[in-house]
């Protein structure tokens, strides 16, 4: 019976179907051998899902799946850079595509791909002939290409939402009818694909233009009548490519099909087919539906889970297996040079070792190793013990060592030739703690230096930035449903706490080997993720690699001059007192400023000023926001607030916290930088803060000064020039932002010039700041409300300046909203260069919500921003090397070096050649980096 009236095409997009699976699905490995199957066990629910469901009056009498064959098509030979920035497979994946197309064909559903040409393509021509021969066809797919099909009896089916898509919803996305969309896609492009389309030209000026020309060849013809100068010229400049843009973006309907509508006829399962399938994947709760909806005897599925392998470094299973119960009590003790040499020969025979050190303290620069735990598979974890003391006072302040701990010395000589072993992997939670640790031992063989590494806390962080947190409790209870014991029930807390030291060995090795074992635990689960999820490259080229990087900046530490910074204090505690003074006579009464309690009564009760809002405590909130609110309406007592929590915050955070901070042994401050403070990838400083302290105000300047140079040498600062603008130049695709920064023009210059129409030459300084706010803001997705405060301005009048500052560049407003349609889609959001940040609350309502928006809309650019820097920071060991010069400090963009005052061009040329070209060749920019570099005797004058 051929095809005709009355009957239903069903084309589902098989390629969206499996992109879905896997995305939306956590990994998943076959037991039985470690193939990964995670995308096909979705895509097979995906297709059981549609098989059963009631579809009434459109329930399908004939259907397909189609395919993409392969990368290359016709389109390529039209325009070669055709899908070029398209990111490689995951490795994982790869594999799975051929088990698609079985999985297809085992639901006895037509399995459909065509060489040369896209799944988008085959539908075209589908969807064609059936319309032509009276049939109805329905699109399951979302995709935007498609919607051009729409119409004359041919709708979509959006499968995750489960909503149509005909003409009205095209349109509502367009701007257009169907039968333009062709059209507003040619003059828009697509970065996705590679579609150049007309620069500048997002969908929205895309449909205005069509409307108004109606159609394509017609504004092309007639392009020299429209007013607009630059989008006039664009149009063009650009027609070739728009027409060839046309031609990518167009479906072809003619594309060669080797088969007919009636075979696509839809046929029943094959219950036996579909099972063995299914049995075959290991998918047991699937085969169990199938089996019962179809009649059918479920099969048995018996399968052996991958156990360690032996070998080379870094073997693993390939999937995670069933983890026996944690029990502290089974855990080993090693105490005698036998039973060591013994766990030494199963680190060499597994190839990898979990390991956890125990100190006494958290500081590593100052902390003493107390024992070495160590962990080769699940459940078989020891604890060496070396200096624990007996009675009250810890090894340090004269305690006896216990009886039956091991030589350290002896110990640890044992133990380096396989910590540093490149054929053996060592596998650690937070690693840069215990390297630090590691590397103070044995010093007179020149320390302990662990290679290669893998840090579960970084792989956590490479998968789940900005989804939770990274310390090890909380990655236990999340991933192993485990909680480990808190170290406090060892130790204490508060006036009572012990040392480490102090803890009998007994209790101690249990918790210590748990940590190990945990860690190990930790690693067989996430491994498999990072190429499920396809950060691998991220985890090995932006995280691992910083860990000797960070080690050795913060053994080296920054020199401080003390007796400035007490001067300093002395000073700020002055211009406090004066501060006030000032305030408490504008109050009229006397008030605690460090009260808030206090001062909420005062503004709002006795002033009575609008604005005063209570918390849950049934205080006022006087939170910076609040008072900044009220200093721009021209009141004075809160400025002056601000001015005084300003100064108590320098005094506080810096100038005297920053003297106690001083190694007694070195003389330096030495900060911890905590690579994953920061979901965007950038570094956090702590113990103390280095990257807080203020950049253009006086006292920050001021505080930079107590940072000097040793004798004969220089700090040097390197900075990156607006780099986060740059960046969103190219990812926004602003062709007069990127030519302006090629061209080195005052790109806040620029942009105000393009806004309110005004010369370069002699622009008044204000316009020029205005201009800079909105610049920086809108890579924060700033509000009106914001930039108002920021520039104490009327919000209307902020508002309009950003409505003007996306008219002018309106490619700025198609990127934000792309990624945060991207991240509502995806659940996180990813930089040039791979890195994943989650965005857990982007479908937060309330107040919550525009805040998830505008982190969104800033991670991939500040992320980009943090990898380039990290990039060049793990370069610049080896391009340095050979110099009389030293990395001391990362703050944001900027790198701060001690050199030889004779060396400092030589190290200012290549730290420069580093960081400018830090993105390649992972990514080519379009628009150049450029580093600014300064130096001093102390960081003030570098910087």
């Amino acid at each position: 019976m051929s095809f005709g009236k009355g009957h239903n095409l069903h084309l589902i997009d098989g390629s969206a179907f499996i992109f879905r699976a896997y995305h939306a699905l956590p990994p998943l490995t076959r037991k039985s051998d470690g193939l990964p199957i995670g995308a096909v066990a979705g895509f097979c629910n995906m297709l059981w899902k549609y098989v059963t469901d009631e579809k009434g009056s459109d329930a399908p009498t004939h259907a397909a799946v189609i395919f993409d064959h392969s990368s290359k098509t016709f389109r390529n030979d039209i325009y070669p850079e055709y899908k070029a920035n398209r990111p490689e497979l995951p490795e994982d994946l790869r594999p799975q595509f051929p088990l698609t197309r079985e999985a297809t064909r085992a639901f006895n559903i037509a399995c459909i791909e065509t060489e040369g040409y896209e799944a988008d393509d085959i539908i075209a021509a589908l969807s064609c002939k059936a319309r032509d021969a009276g049939g109805r066809v329905t699109i399951i797919s979302s995709d935007k290409d498609l919607m051009q099909l729409v119409g004359g009896g041919v709708e979509m089916l959006d499968p995750i939402k489960g909503k149509p898509i005909g003409p009205e919803e095209v349109e509502e996305k367009f701007g257009v009818g169907p039968e333009r969309v062709i059209d507003v896609q040619a003059l828009a492009g697509d970065s996705v694909d590679n579609v150049p389309g007309a620069p500048g030209i997002g969908i929205k000026t895309a449909a205005l233009l069509i409307n108004e020309y109606g159609d394509l060849e017609n504004l092309l013809a007639n392009a020299e009548q429209i007013k607009q100068p630059k989008r006039r010229q664009t149009l063009i400049d650009n027609a070739d490519l728009i027409r060839i843009s046309k031609s990518l973006v167009t479906l072809d309907c003619d594309t060669p099909l080797d088969f007919t509508l009636e075979s696509l006829e839809v046929r029943d399962p094959d219950a036996e087919a579909l099972l063995g399938f299914l049995a075959q994947m290991e998918f047991r709760t699937l085969t169990g539906r199938v089996a019962e909806k179809l009649g059918a005897e479920a099969p048995v599925i018996s399968a052996t889970p991958v156990a360690p392998s032996a070998g080379g470094a870094g073997s693993a299973p390939a999937g995670a297996p069933d983890f026996p119960q944690i029990d502290r009590a089974a855990y080993q003790t090693i105490s005698d040079a036998e039973t060591l040499a013994a766990w030494i020969d199963d680190i060499r025979e597994v190839g990898y070792v979990a390991i956890d050190t125990e100190t006494t303290s958290l500081d590593e620069m100052q902390a003493e190793l107390v024992g070495i735990s160590l962990a080769t598979r699940p459940g078989h974890a020891a604890y060496i013990p070396l200096a624990h003391v007996a009675g009250e006072a810890d090894l340090f302040g004269g305690g006896a060592l216990v009886e039956g701990q091991m030589d350290a010395e002896a110990v640890l000589a044992a133990l380096k030739p396989v910590l540093e072993d490149d054929a053996i992997l060592k596998i650690l939670h937070n690693a840069k703690y215990d390297y630090k640790i590691l590397a103070r031992q044995l010093r007179d063989r020149g320390g302990i230096h662990l290679s290669p590494v893998d840090d579960t806390m970084l792989m956590s962080y490479a998968l789940y930035a900005g989804a939770h947190n990274h310390g090890m409790d909380e990655l236990a209870q999340n991933y192993l449903d485990h909680k480990p014991q808190p170290i406090k029930d060892l130790i204490g807390s508060g006036k009572s706490q012990i040392s480490f030291a102090q803890v009998p060995v007994a209790e101690a090795a249990g918790y210590a080997a748990e940590d190990a074992d945990v860690t190990l635990r930790l690693w067989e689960v996430f491994r498999p993720r990072l190429m499920s999820q396809a950060v691998t490259t991220a985890y090995q080229t932006l995280e691992r690699p910083m860990i000797p990087v960070l080690a050795a900046m913060e053994r080296e530490g920054i020199l401080i001059d003390p007796q400035h910074l007490s001067r300093m204090s002395g000073a700020f505690a002055q211009k406090m007192a004066q501060f006030e003074d000032e305030a408490q006579e504008l109050a009229g009464t006397k008030f605690n400023l460090g009260s808030p309690k206090q001062l909420g009564e005062i503004l709002f009760e006795q002033m009575g000023l609008q604005g005063g809002a209570k918390g849950k405590s049934g205080a006022y909130s006087t939170s910076a926001d609040v008072l900044e609110d009220l200093a721009a309406e021209g009141h004075n007592l809160p400025a002056r607030v601000l001015d005084w929590r300003q100064l108590s915050k320098l005094k506080s955070t810096y100038t005297d916290a920053l003297q106690t901070h001083v190694n007694p042994d070195t003389g330096r401050v030495h900060t911890s930088y905590s690579i994953t403070g920061a979901q965007t990838g950038r570094l956090a400083s702590t113990d103390p803060n280095l990257q807080n302290i203020p950049v253009r105000s006086e006292e920050g300047r001021r505080i930079r000064e107590a940072f000097i140079a040793a004798p004969g040498k220089k700090l040097v600062s390197l900075d990156y020039s607006q780099i986060e603008l740059r960046i969103l130049a190219h990812v926004a695709d602003i062709t007069t932002l990127r030519q302006a920064f090629k061209d080195g023009i005052d790109i806040h210059a620029m942009t105000a010039s393009e806004m309110f129409g005004v010369p370069v030459e002699g622009m008044d300084p204000m316009i020029r700041r205005q201009a800079k706010a909105i610049n920086f803001g809108v890579i924060y997705g700033i509000s009106g409300f914001g930039l108002s405060r920021n520039l104490r301005i009327p919000r209307a009048e902020a508002q309009a300046f950003i409505d003007t500052y996306f008219e002018r560049f309106p490619g700025i407003r198609e990127y934000m909203d792309k990624t945060v349609g991207d991240a509502k889609r995806d659940g996180f959001v990813r930089t040039l260069f791979g890195r994943r940040i989650n965005t857990p609350n982007i479908d937060a309502k309330g107040p919550a919500a525009g805040g998830a928006k505008r982190a969104a809309i800033n991670a991939p650019i500040q992320g980009a921003a943090a990898d380039i820097i990290r990039r060049a920071m793990i370069r610049m060991p080896e391009a340095i090397n050979g110099l009389p010069a030293k990395m001391l400090l990362q703050v944001h963009d900027e790198l701060v070096f001690e050199v030889r005052e004779d060396a400092v061009d030589d190290l200012i040329m290549a730290a420069r050649a580093v960081m400018e070209n830090a993105a390649e060749p992972a990514v080519k920019l379009s628009v150049p980096l450029v580093v600014d570099a300064g130096v001093g005797d102390n960081w003030a004058e570098a910087h």
